[in-house]
């Protein structure tokens, strides 16, 4: 039985279970499976290179009612109520709401007004060209905020970086490549100020150290002494990413 390619849409296992589809992802920095229940009932299954299908039907059956019952709290979320298009959009990490106002124009754009709402430009009968410029205005957002508070870290803190790339990603929050490019998610934007800082300190600790070894996490505990709790409620940090931002 071969291994599963890096990217699946397998059905969930086990005589029984209610319909549903997961996405499982081969991840080369992945040491054991995984499993993360996204709004919106999405599930993913991250998995090792080289794992066969066998082992994940194995794993997905262990963990079954976990994901069965974390689907249920997500879809009483009240993320699972919010409208198609939001009317404000709250960015925890920089203690701001914003009002948006879709106006219809020829042409989709956005722009910050004097008193700082958002104005969203095109169609907002076309839900899906309105989120498009909904995340290109979240991207712009955060890479005018993230980066330099990013950089000021590194600088206060003696670590070098290169490049520092914005993403839109689903599975991570971050990320350090051996040549010093620091990746942060946009979706930082609606954690605490806290667990951002936190993210941002491990991602600049990789700098140093590229592995989650002893001395890694001595090196985090240096910068933040609270780094457990931190990276618990940022795992958990999924649950306040609005639907509009991956669909």
């Amino acid at each position: 039985m071969s291994a599963v390619p890096d990217a699946a849409q397998l059905p969930l296992f086990a005589a029984g279970a209610s319909p549903g589809e997961f996405r499982v992802r081969v991840s080369a920095r992945s040491r054991r499976l995984t499993v993360r229940v996204y709004p919106g009932g999405r599930v993913e299954v991250a998995v090792p290179r080289g794992t066969r299908p066998r082992a994940i039907e194995r794993f997905v059956s262990r963990h079954r009612a976990w994901i069965e019952a974390r689907i249920a709290e997500l879809a009483s979320h009240p993320q699972a109520q919010e409208p198609p298009l939001p009317r404000e959009v709250r960015l925890e990490s920089l203690g701001r709401t914003v009002e948006v106002r879709y106006l219809k124009r020829a042409r989709a754009g956005w722009r910050l007004t004097a008193d700082g709402a958002l104005e969203v430009y095109g169609d907002p009968g076309d839900v899906g060209r309105t989120r498009q410029t909904l995340r290109a205005w979240l991207t712009a957002t955060a890479r005018e905020a993230l980066e330099p508070w990013l950089r000021a870290l590194a600088r206060a803190h003696g670590f070098t970086i290169e490049q520092v790339q914005l993403r839109r990603q689903h599975t991570r929050w971050g990320s350090c490549s051996r040549t010093g490019t620091v990746s942060l998610n946009v979706c930082l934007l609606f954690q605490p100020q806290s667990v951002v800082r936190y993210l941002m300190l491990h991602e600049l600790c990789h700098t140093r150290h590229m592995n989650h070894s002893e001395r890694f996490w001595r090196l985090v505990g240096e910068y933040e002494p609270d780094y457990r709790a931190l990276d618990r409620a940022l795992t958990r940090g999924w649950q306040h990413v609005p639907a509009w931002v991956y669909g």
